[in-house]
């Protein structure tokens, strides 16, 4: 008995970290014209720590509108999508109760961070077929890359080959959808440069749920010489999407496609104009140490009118991030270290006006009298430092440690004298280390362990009171995070394993907790433990010089629960988590021709969900099927056509495709959960590639 609990340990340990450098490997030998080059960049800057990487490969499972469905196969990610803007990033249950968006973790674009002054992140302003890859660092064990409890996800933007094309990629399908994505790439030896100009239109499966978008995105950079190498980085979105909002279960079960009653009356929706750029500078000192420096602005500006009141707000945000890679020899053994540094600093503006649509319910939202008028100043500010070593030949070790500290700066513009609720808040701070040990019994057979401690800080909610006053008493959430697996390479590296165990205590759990239809109050309610399973199989099969077969799966096993929470007079001690399915599987089919075609299908069953933190409701199980057939060509040596067909939820399952947790009626009004899934609906594609 002994021995098999080893063995198991043994290997899940081992497979963790080998679901990463599988995809990595997989992309560069089927998809010639895909390089994983900043794939391979961020690993190497993490060293050992474990991650997770997908790319073109997994991205073709789905429609060129599909981030969410990309990102829903990664084992212990999970997004609830409300909407094209509405998408809640959870990691192993990790952001589970926030009410909106996506917070709790860090989002890097390009190596710059994209995570606000509190912590929320906006994948949704990021165009999927702009993307070459997405490495994903569950848990706090990425001290380079912030230590937040949820880890953080890296989006890698595509960067041009050795040669100069033109493209464009069309795609049409159900609910009015229409993209058109045109790109222009350049490579030599010393330029490369990426222009992509990006549109779509999606009328939406629900009432007022229209959703257009323009994106523009500029990735260049310029080889100075053998030491010194610049880049400037371009993304600018703009769109405008309807709110249909969530719906109660009554209605989610009559009729999906309505809009909550008092959203459509108010027409309500969001604009937003969102800007980020970026300039670094690479330097080689020597051949064992560089250098990498960047310095960003970022900009959003976002109009919402709500039924309740409308919101108008702008943030500015800048700062720097800088990271020095080295290595040293140690008795003939290799040492790696990085250190380095990032300063994230915005200004954050919002106003609430009167929303008086009820007095013109044919034009929908009109604003009045002000209602409020704010500023916050937030900084963040992360030190980080790594070093790797050897014990052995094939046993090494990483020692991480990540330097946290936060300050918000609240302005009340509105009211004065004794009613003025201005503030300061100045969290103490957190050291946050690491230690992962790596062990390679065998060439590419691998077990790994991994020891962090993390953070989470508040939300803006969640530092204020219900009279808009700087909460003294909200602390961060932190928590350790222990975690074994193991990365296997099998049957001549073509069966691919990873699997990982982990546990994660947090205390300090932060609530929101819901007063009034858009006010919440944040509170440290107690303790959560995150404990669970993850699988990762990917397997090639060479049944013929020109027929291919990859079966897939990945699984999760998420035992989350209350450790410790008391709520005003009810006691959830115990209860399972809010917000988090107990099991999740995806399976899936790629088979290729070498003549150029291509047909994937793809499985995906999401277990129920509690809605309430009592555990008196939850949401039902689902399974969900989707499938895409495609054809490339080489037509010259110039000339590449690219024809693709898809259905997704081809079995037309109704389903909740984000849920509100812990949701509350109001005047009279039954309480909203669900947010609808789609129904059955197609889409097709036409790519034609030019080289200059």
């Amino acid at each position: 008995m002994r021995s098999l609990v080893v063995c198991v340990v043994f290997f899940s340990l081992h497979m963790m970290s080998f679901g990463q450098d599988i995809m990595i490997k997989d992309s560069i030998n089927q998809l010639k014209e895909v390089v994983l080059i900043d794939s391979l960049k961020a690993k190497q800057a993490t060293g050992i720590t474990p991650s997770q990487v997908i790319d073109i490969k997994n991205f073709q499972n789905f429609s060129p509108v599909e981030m969410v469905s990309s990102l829903n196969q990664i084992p212990g990610v999970y997004v609830l999508s409300g909407a094209l803007n509405t998408n809640r990033i959870t990691i192993r249950g990790v952001g589970a109760r926030t009410p909106y968006g996506t917070d709790k973790l860090r989002l890097y674009y390009n190596d710059i961070p994209i995570t606000n002054g509190t912590g929320f992140s906006t994948i949704e302003a990021y165009d999927l077929e702009n993307i070459n890859s997405i490495e994903v660092i569950k848990g706090p064990k990425g001290t380079a890359f912030g230590a937040n409890l949820g880890g953080a996800i890296v989006l890698n933007p595509k960067k041009a080959l050795q040669q100069t094309t033109l493209s464009n990629n069309f795609t049409v399908g159900s609910y009015g959808l229409l993209k058109n994505s045109l790109g222009f790439t350049h490579s030599d030896d010393r330029l490369a440069l990426e222009l992509h100009y990006g549109h779509m239109t999606l009328e939406g499966y629900r009432e007022n749920n229209r959703f257009e978008r323009d994106g523009i995105l500029l990735n260049t950079s310029y080889t100075i010489n053998t030491k010194n190498k610049i880049a400037f980085l371009l993304n600018h979105v703009d769109y405008n999407a309807q709110i249909a909002s969530s719906i109660s279960q009554n209605a989610f079960e009559e009729d999906p496609t309505q809009a909550a009653f008092t959203w459509k009356a108010a027409k309500g929706y969001e604009a937003n104009k969102y800007t980020l750029a970026g300039i670094s500078l690479t330097h080689a000192f020597n051949p064992k140490l560089s250098n990498t420096t960047s310095l960003f602005y970022t900009y959003l500006d976002h109009y919402e009118p709500r039924p309740f009141n409308i919101l108008d707000e702008f943030t500015n945000g800048y700062g720097f991030r800088t990271r020095f890679l080295g290595d040293f020899k140690i008795r003939d053994h290799l040492t790696q270290y990085s250190f380095g540094a990032e300063l994230y600093k915005d200004e954050y503006n919002w106003s609430t006006y009167e929303n008086l649509y009820e007095t013109n319910t044919e034009e929908g939202s009109i604003k009045g009298n002000l209602l409020s008028d704010n500023k916050e100043f937030r900084t963040q500010f992360n030190a980080f430092g790594t070093l790797t070593f050897p014990l052995a030949d094939f046993f090494s070790a990483q020692l991480g440690l990540n330097i946290n500290k936060t300050f918000y700066d609240f302005r009340d513009l509105y009211k004065s004298g004794a009613e003025n609720t201005s503030g300061n808040r100045r969290f103490g701070t957190l050291f946050s280390p690491s230690l992962n040990l790596r062990y390679s019994f065998y060439p590419k057979q691998e077990v790994y362990m991994n020891i962090s401690r993390g953070l989470s800080n508040p939300s803006l909610e969640e530092t204020l009171t219900p009279d808009g006053i700087i909460n003294p008493d909200i602390s961060q959430e932190t928590g350790t995070n222990y975690e074994v697996g193991c990365d296997l390479f099998l049957v001549n590296n073509n069966l691919k394993i990873n699997v990982a165990l982990y546990r994660m205590s947090i205390k300090n759990l932060l609530v929101a907790q819901r007063i009034g239809e858009d006010e919440f109050i944040g509170k440290n309610a107690g303790s959560t433990k995150h404990q669970g399973i993850e699988l990762m199989l990917d397997y090639n099969l060479q049944l013929t010089s020109q027929f291919k077969l990859t079966p897939f799966m990945s699984y999760s096993y998420s035992n989350h629960k209350f450790v410790d929470f008391i709520d005003g007079d009810n006691d959830y001690s115990g209860n399972p988590l809010t917000g988090v399915p107990k099991h999740r599987l995806n399976t899936g089919l790629q088979l290729q021709w070498r003549n150029g075609f291509y047909w994937n299908t793809t499985h995906q069953y999401v277990g129920s969900i509690p809605l309430t933190d009592a555990n008196t409701l939850s949401s039902d199980s689902f399974n969900l099927w989707h499938t895409r057939l495609g054809y490339k060509k080489q037509l010259s040596e110039k000339l590449r056509i690219g024809i693709d067909f898809g259905i997704n939820n081809f079995t037309d399952t109704h389903y909740a495709q984000s849920v509100l947790i812990n949701a509350v009626g109001f005047g009279g009004s039954d309480p909203r959960y669900f947010y609808p899934g789609n129904d059955r609906n197609f889409y097709g594609s036409l790519l034609l590639k030019y080289s200059l």
